[in-house]
């Protein structure tokens, strides 16, 4: 028997024909209703960036609780926000696995194996992220430990992942301006769609779900080749961030992505775009983003919104009006953009609302709003608390690392090695770092047994460190090791204390052979950290605006003290550096130096004219960290402890003494004028109030 053709259509359309005639029916899936013109749908896009393996709010190196951090408190922050906003895709901008002990013992002293899963992923995993980036320190590892922990073939010759599936973060890793130098391909997969099913308001006050596709991307900065050239030269190029966007974005949208997301591991540069720019971000916004995710600077984008919420650092403030940068809302040229601080201290939450509109998903940006909220967002005075899930994923890493952190280098120190007035000239937390670059470099080319090396040998050896931590990440970021050890508690120093003195536990020792020109250039480059000060002004003045550069502030080091100079906070930046010195006598331009340093700052980080990995001469297989331990247990050896008198107290710098009519202030952690006194530092007069960030305001006189 046949069916008639009007009998066969109506089967069809209901479902019911399939093939066979004997078949059952096969149900079809009804299509999508459709959208109405106008419909509505609010959703807020969630950001951490720079967590640095901060998972627990606790400091390894002072083995105290510091509740100023943790990922543990971002997830409550996330789950207010997910609360407040059911619609959200929760996002991370990279620099996850380094930072703490916890990262460096689950990396470089116990690997984890191809079976594991960081800690850090473990608690990103059960936080249930949609998504992430990557940052310049996921390199540091090198790239067969990050191969393993993401689970990602990168297709690099010799660059094998184990066997099987690793453990690795559940949620898509996307790197959009790194490709491989053998394949020009990229490492990984440089966006991801992200299909989401939203709840959307129809014009008539209902209800609709609606399925919108949120793509991201994301983008380091083109100078990890220089930070991490041992890990990564030959092996992977990179693009500049706006070359890459516009390959890609056009790509994601006739994919069907609704709404394009990047994520830039780097802040915010208004300057005239180069593909090499390390903060290129602000260059994303022209090529069609519909929103910036942003990082690596470590600040706070806009404003807090809490009360008594820190000042915008300067470097926002004094952005040119030409540049369409709005600090206080969160836009740059018109996109939505929110930096979340660092160290899982601030969630990044942009509120977009997108209309249906001529067959697509257009955003509303009157209708758009951006914070990046601290702890404090309730009532602007008290954290918000830990999540309690959280703690019991990561308990055994976190007891391991305790552990590690508490084991004995078998020497004690006879005084207290800070960074609370390191911009002041306290030198007890450098001078100690600087002896044991010094002493590496020294040795080095004396035992070398190349001909170039040992023409160096009548060359003087000087070194140079920052205070790594004093104050970028806030008033608990300062190196203090404390004195010890008494008879009665013969404990002395232990492995944590080297990672407080020397924070980066990826740099390598590096030399280089420069000028005294070079010498002067890079200590004008250092003296940049300060703010000029106009001795005439009777309102407060700032001596260090902004900390979130201090890993550039060098301070250089001589043996017997023979190295000094002045800086003159009086002049503009650049010609502050006076009365430099060797050995009593002025040093000429055309003098030789070796200078002991890291791999960093030798292949040009910091951008101290004329080093920039030319000028290298000694590339060590140590890091840095390791040459201070090492020198520290030499000491232990030798005398059983390091002292004041032999170790912290060679200050090879001064202020060019001036007296102001006004209060020049310095903000460090509260409860240390004390110390300052004791360790000599006399322009350090008085402790004042408290700013909106929790640093206490010091007087610094001057004339002293």
């Amino acid at each position: 028997m046949k069916l008639n053709l009007v009998m066969l259509a109506a089967m069809t359309a209901a479902g019911l024909v399939a093939c066979g005639g004997d078949s059952a029916p096969v149900a079809t899936t009804p299509p999508a209703p459709a959208i109405p013109e106008g419909t509505t749908v609010t959703l807020a896009l969630l950001e951490t960036t720079d967590i640095h393996t901060n998972v627990m709010s606790y400091n390894y190196y002072s083995l105290a609780e510091d509740t100023s951090l943790g990922l543990e408190r971002t997830s409550s922050l996330v789950k207010a926000a997910r609360t407040e906003n059911p619609n959200n895709v929760l996002l991370d901008d990279g620099d996850v696995i380094q930072g703490t002990l916890l990262g460096d013992l689950q990396a470089v002293t116990r690997p984890i194996a191809c079976s594991d899963t960081l800690a850090v992923h473990k608690v990103m995993n059960a936080m249930k992220f949609d998504g992430g980036g990557f940052g310049n320190h996921e390199f540091n590892y090198g790239l067969p430990f990050l191969s393993q922990i993401t689970n990602t073939d990168f297709g690099i010759p010799g660059i094998t992942k184990p066997t099987g599936n690793c453990g690795a973060p559940t949620f898509p890793l996307v790197l959009s301006n790194v490709t491989g130098v053998a394949s020009g391909k990229p490492i990984v997969q440089p966006y991801s769609l992200l299909p989401k099913t939203f709840s959307a308001t129809k014009p008539d006050g209902s209800k609709l779900d609606v399925k919108i596709n949120i793509g991201i991307m994301s983008f380091v900065p083109p100078q990890i080749l220089e930070w991490d050239q041992k890990n990564l030269a030959g092996k992977v190029a990179v693009t500049g961030v706006q070359e890459a966007a516009k390959q890609y974005v056009p790509e994601m949208r006739t994919k069907g992505a609704d709404l394009v997301v990047a994520l830039s591991h780097g802040g915010l540069d208004p300057s005239a775009y180069s593909p090499k720019m390390e903060n290129g971000s602000y260059h994303l916004t022209t090529t069609g983003i519909d929103a910036l995710l942003i990082g690596h600077s470590h600040l706070i984008f806009p404003k807090g919104k809490e009360a008594n919420a820190p000042a915008l650092d300067p470097s926002f403030a004094a952005f040119p009006a030409s540049a369409n940068i709005d600090a206080v809302n969160g836009f740059v040229n018109g996109v939505p953009t929110v930096m979340a601080q660092s160290w899982g201290r601030r969630l990044g939450i942009i509120k977009l609302t997108l209309a249906y509109t001529g067959g697509k998903w257009v955003v509303q940006p009157t209708k758009t709003t951006v914070e990046s909220r601290g702890f404090k967002y309730t009532d602007g005075s008290t954290n918000i608390a830990a999540d309690s899930s959280v703690a019991p994923l990561v308990a055994t890493e976190h007891a391991a690392t305790i552990a590690f952190a508490k084991q004995p280098l078998g020497v004690t120190t006879d005084f207290e090695m800070s960074s609370y007035f390191s911009l002041a000239g306290d030198v007890t937390a450098i001078q100690l770092v600087n002896q044991a670059q010094l002493a590496y470099v020294k040795n080095f080319i004396a035992t070398s047994t190349d001909a170039t090396l040992a023409s160096y040998k009548n060359i003087p050896v000087i070194s140079c460190s920052a205070p790594f931590k004093a104050g970028r990440n806030g008033p608990s970021d300062f190196t203090d090791v404390a004195p010890g050890a008494s008879a009665a508690v013969p404990v002395g120093l232990q492995v944590r204390n080297p990672g407080d003195l020397y924070l980066y536990s990826n740099n390598n020792l590096q030399a280089v052979k420069i000028k005294g020109s070079d010498l002067k250039a890079w200590l004008e480059t250092a003296a940049k950290q300060f703010g000029q000060i106009d001795p005439a002004k009777t309102a407060e003045q700032d001596l260090v605006p902004s900390y979130g550069t201090i890993y550039n502030y060098d301070v250089f080091y001589a043996e017997n003290n023979a190295l000094t100079y002045q800086i003159d906070v009086t002049k503009p930046a650049g010609s502050r550096i006076v009365n430099l010195t060797y050995n009593g006598k002025a040093i000429a331009d055309a003098d030789d130096f070796i200078v002991a340093t890291n791999d960093y700052r030798a292949g040009g980080g910091g951008a101290v004219p004329g080093i920039d990995g030319s000028k290298t001469i000694i590339k060590s297989p140590d890091a840095n960290q390791t040459v201070v331990s090492n020198y520290l247990a030499a000491q232990g050896t030798a005398t059983g402890k390091v002292t004041l008198t032999g170790n912290g107290s060679a200050r090879s710098w001064s202020f060019v003494k001036i007296a102001t009519a006004g209060p020049v202030i310095l903000r460090s952690a509260p409860g240390h004028l004390a110390l300052a006194k004791s360790n000599g530092i006399t322009a350090v007069t008085a402790e004042g109030s408290l700013d909106a960030s929790g640093f206490a305001k010091y007087t610094i006189d001057l004339s002293k």
